[in-house]
């Protein structure tokens, strides 16, 4: 976004009389997009698009199980269960694709206001020190999760339940090693910035792309 639309997204975002421009939130800080961080970012957007349409596949379990449920009086535990399966699972797998666009929940009071180039010393000491840290700790502790999971076989406790929950619980770690990787093109992006000079680049994908 250029500096003009970055200031008028401001103004009508403090504006008492014009509704919010949702489209370009100022908490945005549109690093410098690099070689990695493109192919990167890439992939990252379009698995998070394709796994959008398992939203689809949610609501159309839940329909079918209310149905069921006030209809015909004949609730399935199995339908239950994928209800939370399929959310768990997109909700991991999202992670990284907010993270590209910039678009994660932010809880700070200050990083609106900061400048391009404070906003991405914040990045890159927040990354490096404190989501990297996390995440491998996550994976570390999670592939013996998956895998002891895998090796027992493990199933639902519920008699009626579903198996294979190693199923559910690898998209904690391939969640988080999605989101691995789109912190590290974010760092690449920061680095790219602080130190090679680079100016601020596209932070989001062209229209219809």
């Amino acid at each position: 976004m250029s500096d003009e639309r970055l200031r008028a997204a401001a103004e009508r975002a403090l504006s008492p009389s014009e509704p919010d421009d949702l489209l370009h939130l100022i908490h945005h800080a549109e690093l410098p997009e690099t070689g990695f961080s493109r192919a990167v970012d890439g992939a990252i957007r379009w698995i998070g698009s394709t796994v959008s349409w398992l939203w689809v596949a949610l609501m159309a379990v839940i329909v079918l199980n209310v149905f069921m449920k006030n209809a015909l009086g004949e609730g399935r535990i199995e339908f239950e269960e994928i209800q939370w399966h399929i959310y768990s699972a997109v909700f991991m797998l999202g992670l990284s694709y907010t993270l590209t666009v910039d678009d994660h929940v932010r809880v700070d009071l200050f990083y609106e206001r900061f400048s391009l180039r404070t906003k991405a010393w914040v990045d890159f000491w927040g990354i490096l020190l404190l989501l990297v840290p996390f995440i491998g700790l996550i994976i570390w502790y999670g592939i013996p999760f998956v895998t002891d999971s895998f090796a027992t076989n493990e199933r639902s406790s519920s008699p009626a339940g579903l198996p294979y929950r190693w199923l559910i619980k690898s998209a904690l770690v391939l969640g988080c090693g999605l989101l691995l990787l789109a912190a590290v093109s974010r760092l690449h992006r920061a680095i790219a910035l602080l130190f090679l000079g680079r100016t601020g680049g596209p932070l989001r994908p062209p229209e219809g792309e």
